[in-house]
């Protein structure tokens, strides 16, 4: 069995999305002060203050565990020209304003990281899920499909956390808790920066941080230089997405019949 790092409180922050004054608020937080692990699940910059985001999350030093969401893989991908376009319409305009420490940062992410939790136990953290970045699963997602995404996945995992949904969940499935901490800066369902705290013991408890909206959106259109950063931060942060709309547009890629098709990727 591998050795994994055992901690007792681990905050997990997922979709920041360059969603900079939603991701200061969450680190005002006492119970993300005091953990003793910050993880970071993926889709860290792609939205409009890429650099000051990666700037600000790089002043955690070792106290973060970085992972790669499938929107940072994407802004690597179009900087080195693997690729011309994104689906996320502010995604290459935040791509080209990375710095190339910042494009090199995002590159050498890993997909998964492992830590141990007291009282949890042994706990595999993803973005999407254990085997893509990009796969689909909700928290009322089949059995069958639980158990797909599950499959590869150690004996000795009690717990996987994954966001990529931007909704928060925590389901207990085929023996494991499965966690979603949900968006910082993207939440589809109410506003607010959405995260997670697990331990101590085996404790988990989806949190969210309320702030000032009115104010971030007015920063945001200021500062960012993406041209539809106004009505971007209007409807992101303020969370005109409902979770019923979400759940309607991601349903069908988690294999069921039933949904409709929608406009925002993931």
């Amino acid at each position: 069995m591998t050795t994994v790092q055992t901690v007792e409180r681990v905050a997990v922050l997922s979709d920041i999305h360059g969603v900079l004054p939603a991701l200061e608020a969450l680190l005002d937080e006492p119970e993300v002060r005091d953990a003793d692990r910050i993880v970071l699940a993926g889709d860290l910059a792609a939205g409009p203050l890429p650099v000051e985001t990666l700037d600000l999350l790089a002043e955690l030093g070792e106290w973060a565990v970085w992972l790669r969401g499938n929107a940072d893989r994407e802004l690597v991908e179009y900087r080195h020209a693997e690729r011309t376009d994104i689906p996320d319409p502010i995604a290459p305009w935040a791509a080209d304003q990375l710095r190339p420490d910042q494009v090199r940062l995002l590159a050498e992410l890993p997909a998964t990281v492992e830590l141990g939790i007291t009282g949890l136990g042994r706990v595999l953290f993803c973005h999407a899920t254990p085997r893509a970045d990009e796969e689909l699963v909700l928290v009322d997602s089949s059995v069958e499909r639980w158990a797909q995404v599950l499959a590869q996945v150690p004996d000795e995992v009690a717990a996987v956390v994954c966001g990529h949904t931007h909704m928060p969940y925590a389901r207990l499935t085929h023996g494991r808790l499965a966690v979603n901490p949900g968006s910082v800066g993207m939440p589809y369902g109410r506003p607010g920066a959405h995260w997670a705290l697990l331990g101590p013991g085996d404790a988990v408890s989806l949190r969210r941080t309320p702030y000032d909206y009115a104010a971030a959106v007015d920063r945001i259109a200021a500062t960012s230089g993406f041209p539809e950063a106004h009505a971007w931060a209007t409807e992101f942060l303020y969370a005109r997405n409902s979770a019923e709309d979400a759940l309607g547009v991601l349903s069908p890629g988690d294999g069921r019949v039933a949904g409709r098709a929608g406009e925002h990727p993931v």
